[in-house]
């Protein structure tokens, strides 16, 4: 499975950004797909999962800023971040969960004024 990841960047506090991530090649079912992220100096914490189904789960307090959803027919999974705030900070990675779980290229996502 090969995940592309994109629109990371820099917005500043109170800004929106949707982040996508395709994936490709697996040729198998994938159970879920979703993002995780890791700021300088943290360990990697989950930001949001969805299954094909639908189910969602979203890290800590994150839900009601953050929405994930899925392009089933597309393989994609999307990540739409309203109000975002400094601490937000981080380069996030998808990952989909096949036979294993696979991972994108990190993007950067900034929040500074």
């Amino acid at each position: 499975v090969q995940l592309q990841a994109s629109g990371g960047g820099l917005v500043q506090p109170g800004g929106s950004l949707r982040l996508s991530c395709a994936a490709s090649g697996s040729g198998t079912k994938i159970n879920a797909m979703g993002w995780y992220r890791q700021a300088p100096g943290k360990q990697r914490e989950l930001v949001a999962i969805i299954t094909p189904g639908g189910n969602t789960n979203y890290g800590h307090s994150l839900e009601g800023r953050f929405t994930i959803s899925e392009d089933n027919g597309q393989d994609t999974v999307y990540l739409q971040m309203n109000s975002l705030k400094p601490e937000d900070t981080a380069v996030y990675y998808c990952f989909a969960d096949s036979f294993g779980r696979y991972w994108g290229e990190g993007t950067q996502v900034t929040v500074s004024s």
